[in-house]
């Protein structure tokens, strides 16, 4: 057991039991306790025993005076990481790192700390890749936003043999670590409590500690006054060893760290309170601050180092606890508070610092002062960090700079942090005090950003509205709101309004100038009217790509590159769109862009649905469900369920495909939005056409299908669940309710040259003309549909033709070529791994024999009568199923009465249902 914890047995076992979790996977422990309870000497423990156990071993040390102050402990981290590791990293990574690190030059694009996050994370897992990796940090209640971000994500990606020892103190406001710090695979974070030390314990301490003992009434009086606090109890034998009398002891710490402190040196006292004012500081930074030259700041200093209040390490100083260093500063007086922060200001060289210490030093709003916050939340915005820009905006607006500028900027900059929360009152402040004019409209658009990123698109359009009221010509606002509002349009259904306001979005925009915002706008205008049935514009989307920065934090929505993939998508150029999407979810993970793969996640699922890669899109829907779950909110929950179903009803999975339908739905209509759950209408629909249960299936897509005349488009996004309707609406009997879809995708297919169209177009056609009797047209329109299916790499949907052709071809008595056609499509299905649909071509080719059937001695197809009949069709309903006319089913019954010498169909149905 390492020295200095002796007298925590336990807790060190706890420690050693997570380390011994950490060698294998990642683990993550929060050692808990009061101020000065021995937390940092038990994670020092930690860390000697994480070496000797051949652990590398990352640490810092999060204080009070850096928790305004962005990435200050990640900075830490990763300057003690191999530079080979960060010289690895993907070029926009690399660059953040030296942002973080503070040695980035001008330039370059763009990063956040979603891409600060990813670099972090991907430093390390190579550490994690080589031997097993600790990281260390004490004190987690004053982590800075921005580092506690990047941590939080860097936790929840790691998979490697990496361990979190973290030191917390339990009186701290807010959520503890133990409950924001999620680790992957739902893995628990562990908790350790730290509480007073016994006398016994108090005694090996301070034996360990000073070299000496107290008698046991001197004991027992230090463990009454200090409560068992180990740090309060070697001050105050620090104090009695000092010549201190035990009946004037103090009574609390404060005042005995008063105490200590006040007998030192007047000089000595300024520069403790600069240290303790300081972010980090170091004997250079004191001596300028207090106008002393180096060697006089150190000889000042010696009595504090000696006396064990301060230590010095090369040109760093720090006091040997943080309760030193916050008594310091707490029993300074407010004028020498401030007067320390000015001087201060005038010698730290970083923006963020001289900013902030201009605020503590400022009592009211100055122009110096708050132009020096400005310039510093522009340098944090570059840096990468919105978190730590917000801040500092919001410190101006305290100080009395409370202007609209300001509280967008800040607004917008907790919206890119992730604190949706902090920046909506920021706009509602806003908004109840501004009645009108461009900076109503540019809140408003704010405000309708958040709405749209939790999917409340009406709210968004209602705000969107009264904004373009109030834009007060401001041409770039405008583009803006019409950009934000025909996409919220779009996603309310709307779509004739949608395409609309992006067409008046497009005029504007060529007169803003704005390149990249211009390129948003042809994407996204080309995305809706390609939905709303005008075809596909490449033309624009090349010239968006074109124009596009490919560093834009805009929503991958809105970029290029997104609603190219899209587009090739739907246009059946499944090959090309799966590597275009593959470039975007790079970009991505190489940012670090949480959210933004989840929309990746749903087009790449339904892209590799597409081209029948069940097995690549069941990744991706395990992948988006952990990634659901890791960030928490209902809509990202509905999403990954969604995909789950969608894949699940291909595979076959009946109960998981209604199982995360079902929540999905639930979910949606929970929290409003209950068309985010369409695709899992889609999925049930399928599962239902696939199990042959027709009237299930319209009952399950019947809001869709209400909606089909209202659609513009009919492009496979938006009704791929057509020829699932289709097909159940013919079997039922229903041919007239079909027809309008029918000849929509047949119009439409010919008009934009849309295979996917003409060959599902085709083959309700040919469904339709079976169900009147037409067979040879039905078989000529089903061939048909096959020519078009060449140009679609869709071999599930070209295999379901080949079954459907293979029936009325054996409906011809066309054995032999049925039965060749059959087994094609049968083996397709099996190879895909669509075991319902394989079932039915099995079922299909059993009907071309005309052997006997099981026990009651029928046919095949008198087998497959009997059954439909017997569950209460009619004879219409029955031809219509089996793609035989009426006359043929009342043929086959009479023989099947025959057989089995009965005279009626109530007769048939006990029959069936004594036989199962």
């Amino acid at each position: 057991m390492a020295v200095g914890v002796i007298e925590r047995p336990a807790e060190f076992r706890a420690v050693t039991e997570f380390l011994l979790s950490a060698e294998r996977s990642p683990s993550a422990l929060v050692i808990e306790g009061d101020a000065g309870v021995g937390k940092t000497t038990l994670w020092l423990a930690g860390m000697a025993e994480a070496e000797e156990r051949g652990f590398r071993v990352l640490s810092a040390r999060a204080a009070q005076a850096e928790t305004a102050l962005a990435y200050a402990t990640v900075a830490d981290f990763l300057g003690d990481v191999d530079p080979d590791v960060l010289a690895g990293l993907p070029e926009v990574q690399r660059l953040a790192v030296d942002r973080v690190l503070l040695r980035a030059e001008g330039g370059g694009p763009s990063t956040d700390q979603g891409v600060v996050a990813a670099a972090f994370t991907t430093a390390l897992q190579r550490l994690s890749d080589e031997r097993p990796l600790l990281l260390a940090l004490d004190d987690v209640q004053w982590l800075d936003p921005s580092s506690h971000a990047v941590i939080a994500f860097a936790a929840r990606r790691l998979t490697g043999r990496v361990g979190l020892l973290l030191t917390e103190r339990s009186e701290h406001e807010g959520e503890g670590a133990w409950q924001w710090l999620k680790l992957g695979e739902e893995a628990e974070v562990g908790r350790v409590y730290v509480g007073p030390l016994s006398l016994g314990g108090l005694h090996a301490l301070v034996s360990a500690r000073l070299g000496r003992s107290f008698p046991r009434p001197t004991m027992v009086r230090i463990a009454d006054i200090s409560g068992g606090n180990p740090f309060y109890a070697l001050e105050l034998a620090r104090a009695i060893e000092t010549g201190a009398s035990q009946s004037v002891l103090p009574a609390t710490l404060a005042e005995l760290m008063r105490q200590r402190i006040g007998r030192l040196e007047s000089e000595t006292q300024v520069l403790l309170l600069a240290a303790a004012a300081a972010a980090t500081p170091t004997v250079d930074l004191l001596a300028r601050v207090t106008r002393n030259t180096p060697e006089r700041t150190l000889e000042l200093l010696a009595e504090a180092t000696e006396k064990g209040i301060v230590s010095i390490d090369g040109d760093s100083v720090a006091f040997a606890h943080p309760l030193l260093a916050r008594s310091v500063y707490t029993d300074a007086t407010r004028g020498a508070r401030r007067a320390m922060h000015r001087a201060l200001a005038e010698e730290v060289s970083s923006p963020e610092s001289r900013a902030r210490h201009m605020a503590l030093a400022a009592s009211s709003a100055d122009p110096s002062t708050l132009e020096a916050l400005d310039e510093a939340a522009a340098t944090a915005w570059a840096r990468g960090a919105p978190a730590a820009a917000a801040e500092l905006l919001e410190l101006a607006i305290g100080l009395g700079g409370d202007t609209p500028v300001r509280r967008i900027d800040a607004a917008d900059q907790y919206l890119h942090a992730g604190d949706l929360p902090r920046a909506e009152k920021l706009l509602e402040g806003l908004t109840d005090r501004v009645p009108r004019g461009v900076h109503r409209a540019m809140a408003l658009n704010l405000l309708a950003s958040m709405r749209i990123h939790n999917n409340s698109f009406s709210q968004a359009v209602v705000m969107l509205e009264q904004a373009l009221k109030h834009d007060e010509g401001d041409r770039e606002v405008r583009v803006r709101t019409l950009l934000l509002l025909s996409y919220a349009q779009l996603n309310e259904g709307d779509f004739g309004r949608a395409l609309q306001n992006v067409e008046r979005a497009a005029a504007y925009a060529e007169d803003v100038g704005h390149h990249d915002l211009t390129s948003q706008v042809l994407a996204v205008r080309a995305t809706i009217a390609c939905m709303c049935g005008r075809g596909i514009d490449w033309a624009s989307i090349q010239r968006a790509l074109a124009l596009q920065d490919t560093h834009s934090q805009a929503p991958i929505a809105f970029r290029p590159k997104a609603n190219n993939a899209l587009l090739l998508a739907w246009a059946g150029r499944l090959e090309e769109a799966s590597q275009q999407m593959a470039v975007v979810r790079n970009r991505c993970i190489e940012r670090g862009a949480e959210t933004d793969l989840i929309f990746v996640a749903v087009f790449t699922a339904l892209i590799e649905i597409w081209r029948g890669r069940y097995e690549e899109a069941a990744r991706i829907a395990a992948e988006t469900v952990e990634r659901s779950q890791q960030l928490g909110g209902e809509h990202m929950r509905i999403i990954a369920k969604v995909i789950q179903s969608l894949v699940a009803s291909y595979t076959g999975r009946e109960a998981a495909t209604r199982s995360a339908a079902r929540e999905a739905m639930e979910l949606a209509a929970g929290c409003g939005s209950p068309r985010l759950a369409d695709w899992a209408a889609v999925s049930v629909g399928f599962l239902e056409v696939s199990l042959g249960n027709h009237e299930r299936a319209l009952q399950t897509l019947q809001p869709l299908i209400e909606r089909f005349p209202y659609i513009p488009g009919t492009e496979i996004i938006t009704v791929e669940y057509v020829p699932d309707a289709v097909e159940a609406m013919i079997a039922l009997g229903r041919v007239d309710e079909a027809v309008p879809m029918i000849e929509t995708l047949e119009t439409n297919g010919r008009m934009v040259d849309r295979a996917w169209m003409l060959a599902v177009g085709a083959r309700g056609r040919s469904l339709w003309l079976a169900a009147r009797g037409d067979v040879p047209a039905a078989v000529s329109m089903a061939e048909k549909a096959l020519t078009h299916h060449e140009w679609l790499p869709m071999p599930f949907e070209r295999a379901r033709t080949l079954l459907l052709l293979g029936q009325l071809q054996r409906r011809q008595r066309q054995k032999d070529t049925a039965r060749a056609t059959l087994n094609e499509a049968l083996a397709v299905f099996e190879q895909l791994g669509t075991p319902l649909w394989a079932e039915r071509a099995r079922a299909e080719l059993a009907r071309l024999s005309t052997a006997p059937s099981g026990n009651l001695g029928l046919t095949a197809s008198e087998q497959r009568v009997a059954e439909l009949v017997a569950t209460g069709m009619t004879t219409k309903d029955v031809a219509a199923a089996l793609f035989i006319s009426p006359k043929t089913v009342e043929t086959n019954l009479s023989r099947i009465y025959r057989k089995l010498g009965i005279k009626s169909r109530a007769e048939l149905g006990r029959i069936f249902g004594d036989e199962g």
